[in-house]
């Protein structure tokens, strides 16, 4: 399982940017999916998930400005950034969850930088 994601890019205080995250393989459906980021000199922190069904959840600090969603048919999750501020710098990367004895997998991130 491969996945890639993008969207990427320097956008200015107030704008907004679409990521996107591609996976391989044919079951994606099946899998939670979920975005996370990690600024320069911190950890890696959740942002949000998507359940198989659909269901949503997104960190404190994002809600109301971002939004994660999923569209199968295209292997594909989505994380649209509103209102974007220069807290929200960082790498951006995806994961699909592990289900039962399928493991998780990690993508390559995507930079977002969000000037003042």
């Amino acid at each position: 399982v491969q996945l890639q994601a993008s969207g990427g890019g320097l956008v200015q205080a107030g704008g907004s940017l679409r990521l996107s995250c591609v996976a391989s393989g044919s079951t994606f459906s099946r899998y939670a999916m979920g975005w996370y980021r990690q600024a320069p000199g911190n950890k890696r922190e959740w942002v949000a998930s998507i359940t198989s069904g659909g269901a949503t959840n997104h960190e404190d600090s994002v809600a109301g400005r971002f939004t994660i969603s999923r569209d199968n048919a295209k292997n594909t999750v989505y994380l649209q950034m509103n209102s974007l501020k220069p807290e929200d710098t960082a790498v951006y990367s995806c994961r699909r969850y592990g289900l039962g004895k399928d493991k998780e997998y990690w993508g390559r991130g995507t930079l977002v930088t969000v000037s003042s």
